[in-house]
């Protein structure tokens, strides 16, 4: 069994001794000592939304939850089966105080989690969670006096009003798509994608839908992660039924991959380079990514005059405080994570599928032709075990020292892990935080280059 606490929230297996998994207790203590942090920096009676994806564990665990939250004299907004970017909005649109979702996104069905927003709809930071962390181990936590308990309000058309939102965002062109007549199939991994999605083509006019999965049971049909190993399934559904494309996203609904008519896929990190590249072509801006995502997204933002590109640490808070503080107009990660402040500041599978279908409509293109308008690069992905006697922080300190002095080196970056940045490609050493691994992933044009980069940084580690 496994129990990981990290400052994006707590993810756990389902099942076994408490400490050893995400049981029962623990869903109590880690919601209870988020309640205890957001109450010492209100001095008002809190309300929360609370959302959930489809997983066997969600009604559970969303009980536990909801329970506890009331039990700490804080007001809960239900949403029932929802998805992340629909809580976030939630959370938004009721001026909540914050937000749990009980999701372990793209884990399989065994795992989930508690992620945790704050007052703005966003994952709280750094800091943030490791003082939650603290105040779950502390004893500090006090529960409500009877009279003081919290309220439930049960709020099921959550999903409806962020499908709204989507709707009347200026570059969202409802018309356009409704005239493109597309034939669209869905893949939602019976999860709340399923009610998400096929809702949301609908209402932009995408009248034959093909839903794969759509039904929201939590029996995961494929390992939920949507790279191409596990989208065989959509890839023969979108050949066989002569579709315009294909549109898969996570049990979540926070992360987009999309399948081109000819079934094979357009690239996950291709997701946020084209909506960028649409959104640059209406709103010209700044573009954030984070330090492992795809060079395509800084060179079509180069594209645009005035327009510049920057890179964060991995993970999504990081991400949006970058983008705040650059004011970009578009950002997100090359795991298919569309960020759009127009809307709000979290990865969105329903924008992201409002703008591409919105930017494919109006180039009347392919998804195929689509795709080879933009710069083609392979990222690689590979990983150094670690044992005991490794110091982990002294190797990479090493590297980056290593080749800093290196003339085929453009940069090097330090603000998570080591990136390297060459002429014609990259390599990012970064500690996992859930393995005993470093993970080293490359990019380059060819995927014998990418290799090539990524042995090379290896092999000097030794």
């Amino acid at each position: 069994m496994s129990l990981i606490k990290s400052i994006s929230g707590i993810r756990g297996t389902i099942g076994g001794h408490a400490g050893d998994g995400l049981s029962p207790i623990d869903v109590v203590k880690f919601t209870a000592a988020f309640a205890t942090f957001l109450q010492r920096s209100n001095n008002k009676r809190l309300t929360l939304a609370v959302g959930r994806d489809a997983r066997l564990s969600g009604a559970m665990v969303d009980r536990l939850v909801v329970g506890t939250l009331q039990g700490m004299g804080i007001d809960v907004i239900e949403t029932g089966l929802s998805t992340t970017p629909t809580t976030e909005m939630t959370v938004i649109d009721h001026h909540c105080d914050g937000g749990i979702i009980i999701t372990a996104s793209h884990n399989p069905k065994h795992w989930n989690a508690l992620k945790l927003l704050n007052s703005r709809g966003e994952f709280i930071d750094d800091a943030e969670g490791k003082e939650v962390l603290r105040l779950a181990e502390s004893g500090e936590v006090c529960y409500a006096e009877v009279d003081d308990l919290g309220s439930v309000t049960v709020e099921e058309h959550e999903i409806d009003n962020h499908i709204q939102r989507v709707l009347a965002l200026d570059l969202v062109d409802v018309e356009a798509i409704r005239k493109a007549n597309f034939k669209v199939a869905v893949d939602a991994v019976n999860s709340t994608g399923g009610l998400a999605i096929p809702r949301l083509l609908r209402a932009l006019g995408v009248q034959d839908v093909v839903e794969l999965n759509c039904d929201p049971t939590g029996h995961f049909a494929h390992n939920p992660e949507p790279i191409p190993q596990n989208l065989t399934q959509i890839a023969d559904c979108v050949r066989q039924n002569h579709c315009d494309l294909g549109i898969v996203v996570d049990p979540d609904v926070d992360r987009l991959a999309l399948v081109q008519e000819t079934g094979e896929m357009f690239g996950e990190e291709y997701t946020l380079v084209s909506v960028a590249d649409y959104v640059l072509s209406h709103t010209p801006g700044n573009t954030v990514s984070n330090l492992s995502s795809s060079r395509a997204l800084r060179d079509v933002t180069h594209r645009y005059a005035g327009c510049e590109y920057n890179t964060a640490a991995v993970g999504e808070v990081n991400v949006t405080k970058l983008m705040r503080d650059t004011n970009a107009v578009i950002g997100g990660e090359g795991n298919g994570g569309v960020i759009y402040p127009a809307l709000h500041y979290g990865r969105d599978a329903l924008v992201g599928v409002a703008l591409f279908l919105t930017l494919l409509a109006k180039k009347s293109m392919k998804v195929s032709e689509l795709r080879r308008t933009y710069p083609e690069y392979i990222i690689s992905k590979n990983r150094i075990d670690l044992t005991a006697d490794m110091d982990v922080d002294a190797i990479l300190a090493r590297v980056a020292a290593q080749y800093n002095t290196d003339p085929k080196v453009e940069k090097v970056t330090t603000i998570d892990g080591v990136k390297i940045d060459f002429a014609d490609g990259w390599v990012h050493l970064r500690k996992s935080n859930t393995e005993p691994i470093v993970r080293v992933y490359s990019e380059a044009a060819t995927e014998d280059r990418a290799a090539e980069l990524a042995q090379g940084v290896m092999q000097q580690i030794g």
